[in-house]
């Protein structure tokens, strides 16, 4: 028997038109290299259908993917709604690619337009050549008067939009399965792979990333999200405020912390989400601003360690909300949010280095590598992390099957090892290829990296495997100490041996200037490992 219920697609308009009716007066704020530029969810929808029109007279394909190559700002957030609300696919360009990667990108959606943020010119025009399916490139005046090239696909954004009247996009989608987005992962192994989102997976992502137990955003809050729009569908924070009635203030291109930090105290941010390497660099100037207003502070990418939840804490009264998710997951998956049997602080803070509570609508299983038996949720046992769920990848663009990355009965392999409590919180304990395995026993990069950056001189700590004649494989630490400190090895190995089991005392110590990023912020490894490819350990 089927239910009676009507039959309404699930599309990102719908989201459009639900923030700018229900919360139009609500504030799009966006810090620019001349100033403050202020709006409304109301002006969000107008902006919005003039891109379309201006899409529309261009002539682009109806399902022609749109690239963006822009910061934190209004123009880039009505990207998110235009260009899907035409039926065509936004492709977020990541600005911290290498040349090679961009181009791959560009070239493998088969871009045929791109909006690009006139301070960022100088990173794109040299690629303009390569990039053979790019018809126009529409360049938005930011306020840096970045040399303009001599490209015939070059149009200005201001020109274009001068006389386009509102398109109406009513009826524009009407399957909710439609492609709306595509997002490239981070290529840490090869080449960028495309992730297609769907109306509907957007849709679903964001309201259930309005949950109490996930991000529980109302119409009282502020957010600001440091996290890029180009990084990994923005966390879903360009779809979650206008469910919500959240402001968004936008950081543009400044993201220093201190920047970021000015911003929340001006603005009144109350929801602040950014990747750990943003949280660290603000610990020392948090006194130095009025964070009163700030109730959450969310964190991902990478692990938080304790120690930077807890520096938070003790500044401003608000630790860390660590949250875990890939860009094959839209990228969602869990979120520290406390249950109810979290009762005292020392289960707090252990919670706290968790990556979180399963989100709602997604589904989650830990198995053997090898036999693939289901391990489980006693918060010890542990293996291969494996999800399900309706924004969760099935397979990657221009593939012919879902390949080495899901598992037979298709759940994504994320290629962590973890462990899940009977609570439902996810322990990641480390990268499949980051694990160590000495003499037969796996030691986990990831707790020995928060262990490391507990010690108060540790600015950063990456933990990476080298090979050894007898052990196989040791674990090598490379650390950034803080600058005025003073750290030697002993002391640090020292330190580590009142807090870990003594086989799992790196064997060496690195110190170097910055631990290598990833153009999603995360730590490089793969970089480090280049790096120290000529040392062994014994």
């Amino acid at each position: 028997m089927l239910g009676l219920m009507q039959d309404a697609p699930l599309t990102t308009t719908a989201i459009l038109e639900r923030g700018e009716k229900v919360y139009a007066t609500r504030e799009i704020v966006t810090r620019t290299a001349t100033g403050i530029h202020r709006a409304t969810f109301a002006d969000l929808g107008v902006e919005v259908r003039r891109q379309a029109t201006v899409l529309d007279r261009l002539g682009i394909s109806a399902d022609g993917r749109v690239a963006s190559f822009a910061w934190n700002t209004f123009r880039h957030l009505a990207l998110y709604y235009s260009v899907p609300g035409t039926g065509r696919v936004l492709h977020t360009g990541n600005i911290r690619y290498f040349p090679e990667q961009l181009v791959y990108t560009f070239n493998h959606a088969e871009d045929e337009a791109v909006f690009v943020d006139r301070s960022l010119l100088g990173l794109l025009a040299p690629m303009l050549p390569q990039l053979t399916t790019l018809k126009h490139v529409i360049v938005m005046d930011d306020g840096v008067p970045t040399p303009i090239p001599d490209d015939p696909r070059i149009k200005l954004y201001e020109e274009l939009l001068a006389d386009a009247e509102p398109a109406d996009l009513r009826g524009r989608v009407t399957d909710e399965f439609t492609a709306a987005g595509i997002c490239y992962t981070s290529g840490t192994t090869g080449n960028p792979k495309g992730v297609v989102y769907t109306h509907r997976s957007q849709w679903l992502h964001a309201i259930a990333s309005l949950a109490s137990s996930v991000f529980g955003m109302t119409d009282a809050d502020r957010l600001l999200p440091v996290v890029p729009l180009f990084h990994a569908n923005a966390w879903g924070f360009a779809h979650s405020p206008l469910m919500g009635g959240a402001s968004l203030i936008m950081p543009g291109p400044d993201l220093s912390p201190g920047s970021i930090l000015s911003l929340i105290a001006a603005e009144k941010v109350t929801v602040t989400a950014g990747v750990p390497t943003i949280w660290m660099g603000a610990i020392p100037l948090l006194k130095d601003h009025d964070l009163s207003t700030l109730r959450g502070v969310i964190c991902g990418g990478s692990a938080v360690p304790v120690s930077l939840s807890e520096a938070w804490r003790e500044a401003i009264g608000v630790p860390i909300t660590q949250a875990w998710g890939m860009t094959e997951m839209s990228p969602l998956g869990s979120v520290t949010q406390l249950r109810s049997e979290v009762a005292t602080m020392e289960q707090e803070v252990e919670t706290r280095a968790t990556a979180g509570l399963i989100a709602p609508g997604v589904q989650a299983r830990i198995v053997d590598a090898i036999t693939r038996e289901e391990k489980p949720w006693d918060g010890e046992a542990t293996g291969d992390l494996e999800v399900t769920g309706p924004w969760v990848v099935r397979q990657y663009y221009k593939t012919d099957e879902p390949g080495d990355s899901f598992s037979p009965d298709g759940w994504l392999r994320t290629g962590d090892v973890a462990a899940i409590t009977p609570l439902g919180y996810i322990k990641i304990v480390d990268r499949t290829k980051d694990l160590v395995k000495s003499g037969g026993e796996w030691i986990s990069s990831v707790d020995l990296e928060n262990q490391i950056m507990g010690h108060p001189a540790v600015k950063e700590a990456a933990v990476i495997a080298l090979p050894h004649p007898k052990w196989g494989e040791r674990p090598f630490a490379c650390v950034v100490v803080r600058e005025g400190a003073t750290l030697e090895r002993e002391e640090l190995l020292g330190w580590l041996t009142e807090r870990v089991g003594k086989w799992q005392v790196p064997d060496d110590v690195a110190f170097i200037d910055e631990v290598p990023k990833t153009s999603v912020g995360k730590f490089s490894k793969k970089t480090l490992r280049e790096q120290f490819s000529d040392r062994s350990l014994g």
